[in-house]
């Protein structure tokens, strides 16, 4: 059976009646008369939620509840009972209870406590998801699952280990240091040293002397022999960031390098022979400025021997979750917060905002979060106020005629959701607050309806 929720007590008429209020709302439901028959479906059923009786012969609803989590660490429990006290409430949270609810209970108040218990429930399976892909990760912290990035990643595992040259091209904040990095990791040249220079961050003056280094007395202030990066970088790799801001007359030297492997240092006139494999990185579209005499086309094609586009993360916006929990854990042990997952709504407005900023933005977006948040869990409330703004103005609606179906409402909703995620499924129930499982079953009558 597929039943999330597991009512358990002894009298069989209140097991009926929690059932049939259970089932009226959608949710899956088996049932148990004691203790150990409850122990023994945890075993073979996957259960979200128990609902448990405390007064039980045998096995009261908190031994049930102490050996349920080591059954299941994730499961989540409320429990009821007629004989409701202070004393018994504190127990049965200290051992991990979600709720515990007084008999004779409310309707309402009980789906309540069942709705929120089950949220955390799902937030608790996303975040283990989200840790087991994080383990999974490649070398040199590239991280996602969306096609664009697998197709990227595999592309660095294939091209690391040859000595070709790569060109690594994508928006600011996409991430091609970690790229570059990861090649370099997953190359036979990782036990040798990996030299980052930035070509848009030194001035021209001085970045010839930064890459192939000087003599003493070659100017002013040269009072010692300086080895440059081409040198520090022998035996491993040499990454050039932002190569498309390097000037004319340095791109000239740079091609002789990559022509013989050989150069002089500022100021001599001795030939020096270097073995680096060289990774170049731009965010400049190099075509269009070979085109218009500014790159040039010669060292272009020394450069791009192999291509590797990272995508913007406006279009792997699947990868955000996985991006957001790698964030979280980073800065919540970094800011010594107890910080564990981040609510849907605050998830959702992660997903719905366009990111000109890329990885790098909404990881200082996770860090500010992190740093504010009250609690253990992210709200919306904790992000910046553009992304509130934006989720505010942006929240999608639906509106339906009174007396429309709820099942046509339902599917109606996951359909919206769904277009909303992109067709992950796992996130659509994550954002709706149920289990994936009731997604794919609803997508199954979806089907037999249009069959129909």
């Amino acid at each position: 059976m597929s039943a999330a929720i597991l009512v358990v007590d002894d009298d069989i008429s209140n097991r009926k009646t929690l059932e049939k209020i259970l089932r009226k709302e959608g949710y899956g439901v088996l049932h148990a008369a004691k203790g150990t028959e409850a122990l023994s479906t945890i075993r073979q059923e996957e259960v979200s939620l128990i609902l448990s009786d405390l007064k039980m012969p045998g096995m009261s609803g908190l031994e049930l509840l102490k050996a349920a989590r080591t059954i299941d660490a994730d499961i989540e429990v409320i429990l009821m009972t007629a004989y409701g006290s202070v004393e018994v409430a504190v127990e049965a949270m200290k051992e991990g209870a979600y709720d515990f609810i007084s008999k004779p209970f409310r309707r309402i108040e009980l789906l309540k406590a069942v709705r929120k218990a089950l949220e955390k429930q799902a937030l608790t399976a996303e975040n283990r998801l989200l840790k087991a892909k994080l383990k999974a990760s490649r070398p040199g912290g590239m991280l996602g699952t969306s096609p664009a990035m697998r197709s990227a990643l595999e592309l660095i595992s294939q091209v690391a280990p040859s000595l070709a040259n790569v060109l690594i091209d994508g928006e600011s904040g996409t991430g091609k240091g970690l790229a570059a990095l990861a090649l370099h990791q997953q190359s036979d040249r990782a036990s040798g040293p990996f030299v980052h220079l930035n070509c848009s961050a030194i001035p021209e003056t001085l970045l010839e002397s930064e890459l192939f280094g000087y003599e003493k007395g070659a100017f002013t202030g040269a009072h010692q022999r300086r080895l440059g990066r081409f040198e520090h970088a022998h035996k491993g790799t040499l990454f050039l960031d932002e190569v498309g801001d390097m000037s004319p007359s340095l791109q000239v030297k740079l091609l002789r390098v990559l022509q013989d492997g050989a150069f002089e240092r500022l100021g001599g006139n001795r030939t020096i022979s270097v073995d680096v494999r060289l990774v170049a990185a731009t965010n400049k579209n190099l075509e269009e400025e070979v085109r218009a005499r500014r790159f040039r086309e010669d060292l272009y094609y020394r450069l791009n021997v192999i291509r590797i586009h990272l995508p913007p993360l406006r279009d792997r916006r699947e990868d955000i979750p996985l991006l957001t929990q790698h964030f979280l854990e980073i800065y919540s042990t970094k800011n010594k917060r107890a910080l564990k997952t981040i609510h849907p709504d605050a998830l959702a407005a992660l997903m719905d905002w366009t990111w000109p900023g890329n990885v790098r933005e909404l990881e200082n977006t996770i860090e500010r979060a992190v740093v504010l948040s009250r609690g253990e869990t992210i709200e919306i409330s904790d992000l910046p106020p553009p992304l509130r703004k934006h989720a505010g103005s942006n929240a999608g609606s639906l509106t339906f005629a009174i007396g429309t179906p709820l099942r046509e409402i339902e599917l109606k909703m996951i359909r919206e959701t769904l277009r909303h995620t992109h067709g992950d499924k796992n996130l659509a129930a994550h954002l709706l607050g149920i289990n994936a499982r009731t997604i794919y079953r609803k997508l199954e009558e979806i089907e037999a309806i249009k069959e129909a």
